[in-house]
C-alpha cells in the first residue's frame, strides 16, 4: 500500500538520522516539542492550540535519555518489521507486553509506551493508525440521518445510522478516514458526554425532531470520536455542539473536542473543531433550571483554579462561568434534568439552549 510505503520511509528516514549523528561523531538525540500547558499557543491559521517552539532533546548523554532511545528504536524496528511489512497491527496495550522480550529496552509501565507512539507521530508527521497501532478503548456510537460507507478488511459496508443500526448506534471504527459520508438528512451534530443521556435523547426521538447526528462521547473522547466530529463539521458543514455534566473535568471534555488536548496538540489541525459550542451544563443552568447540585470537591475546585490559567479558557465566557461555579461552590450533571421529569431535557433545555446559540 501506497501509504504504508510513505510511513516506512519516514521511520526509516527517522533511524537514519540517528545513524548518522553516530557516524558524524555527534551524541545522538532526538528533539521533540515540550508538551506542558506552557508551550501551547494559539494557531490562527487553524483556529486551533498547537505546540509553541520550546523543545525538549532525548539524548543518550544521560543513562535515561540512552535507554529512552533504545526502546524507540526497538519500538521503529516493531513498527517497520511487523506491522508494516507483514500488514498486521497491535494494540497500545499490546504494545507494552510485546517490550518484555526487550531486555533492558522493556516498557516499566504501558504509559511510557503511549508517550513514545506519541513521540514518533511528533517526529514524522504521521498518526498512530498509519503505524496499524490501535487503542484498548472501543470507539463512541452515532444516531442520527447519516449514510455511510465503511472500507472493512471483508470489504466495503453501507449502512444508515437510524435504519440499520439499533439503538446504541453505529459504533465509530478506529480508523475514521475508512468512513465515506455518502448522504445526510441532519441540521445538527450533537456530541453527548454519558451514556444515559446519549439514550435519552434516542429514546425521545431527539435525532428525528431536530434532524440530530448524536454523537455518544463515551467521556474524554477518543481520537476517533473526535476526528469523525471534525469531519461531520468540515466536511457536511454541520454545526457542532457539545452537551456534558457541569463540572471542570467535563468542561475539559469540551475542550478536547473544539480546541485539542494538551498531551495531542500536535494532532489538533485534524483532531479539533474549533467552531464547536458549549451547550451545557453551564454553570449559570444550575441557577437558571434550578437544577440538583453536589458540592465541588476539592479536587473540583482546584481543577477550575486551574482552568483559569489554561489558554484554551481564556475567553469572557469561560473566565465568567468558571468564576460562576467557584462562589456557588456547586455541579450538576446531566441527569439532572430527569427530575423535572423524562421529556423536559428534549422538550425544554435543548430547544431553548440551541436557540440561544443560533443553531434551531
Amino acid at each position: 500500500m501506497e501509504k504504508d510505503s510513505i510511513t516506512k520511509d519516514k521511520l526509516m528516514g527517522m533511524a537514519r538520522a540517528l545513524y548518522g549523528q553516530f557516524q558524524e561523531g555527534i551524541v545522538p538525540y532526538l528533539a521533540l516539542p515540550s508538551r506542558t500547558k506552557g508551550n501551547i499557543e494559539y494557531s490562527s491559521k487553524e483556529d486551533v492550540w498547537v505546540y509553541g517552539d520550546q523543545e525538549t532533546l532525548r539524548s543518550v548523554k544521560t543513562v535515561r535519555g540512552a535507554k529512552s532511545l533504545l526502546k524507540t528504536v526497538h519500538l521503529v524496528e516493531l513498527l517497520i518489521k511487523e506491522h508494516l511489512a507483514n500488514n498486521r497491527g497491535s494494540t497500545l496495550r499490546e504494545i507494552y507486553y510485546i517490550s518484555e522480550n526487550w531486555d533492558i529496552a522493556k516498557f516499566p509501565e504501558q504509559a511510557e509506551s503511549d508517550r513514545l507512539i506519541e513521540d514518533l507521530e511528533i517526529v514524522t508527521g504521521l498518526h498512530r493508525e498509519d503505524f496499524h497501532v490501535r487503542p484498548e478503548e472501543d470507539g463512541a456510537a452515532i444516531f442520527g440521518p447519516l449514510r455511510i460507507r465503511e472500507q472493512t478488511r471483508r470489504g466495503d459496508r453501507e449502512m444508515h445510522c437510524q435504519e440499520d443500526v439499533g439503538e446504541a448506534g453505529y459504533q465509530i471504527p478506529f480508523n475514521v478516514d475508512s468512513v465515506k459520508f455518502l448522504s445526510h438528512d441532519a441540521k445538527m451534530v450533537l456530541a453527548i458526554e454519558t451514556g444515559g443521556m446519549y439514550a435519552r435523547l434516542v429514546e425521545n426521538g431527539f435525532d428525528d425532531e431536530f434532524d440530530a447526528v448524536l454523537i455518544h462521547l463515551k467521556g474524554q473522547p477518543a481520537r476517533s470520536t473526535r476526528r469523525i466530529i471534525r469531519r461531520l463539521n468540515m466536511e457536511l458543514n454541520l454545526p457542532v455542539v457539545v452537551f456534558t455534566d457541569g463540572d471542570p473535568w467535563s468542561y475539559r471534555i469540551f475542550a478536547s473536542v473544539a480546541y485539542g488536548a494538551i498531551k495531542s496538540a500536535h494532532l489538533s489541525e485534524q483532531l479539533a473543531t474549533p467552531s464547536a459550542k458549549f451547550l451545557g451544563v453551564q454553570p449559570a443552568d444550575i441557577v437558571k433550571y434550578d437544577l440538583s447540585t453536589d458540592k465541588l470537591t476539592d479536587k473540583d475546585i482546584h481543577a477550575l483554579r486551574s482552568e483559569l490559567t489554561d489558554p484554551r479558557f481564556d475567553t469572557e465566557y469561560w473566565r465568567g462561568q468558571i468564576q460562576l461555579q467557584l462562589d456557588m461552590k456547586r455541579k450538576a450533571e446531566q441527569q439532572a434534568f430527569a427530575g423535572k421529569g423524562l421529556d423536559y431535557v428534549t422538550k425544554t433545555y435543548l430547544p431553548e439552549r440551541l436557540s440561544e446559540l443560533g443553531i434551531i
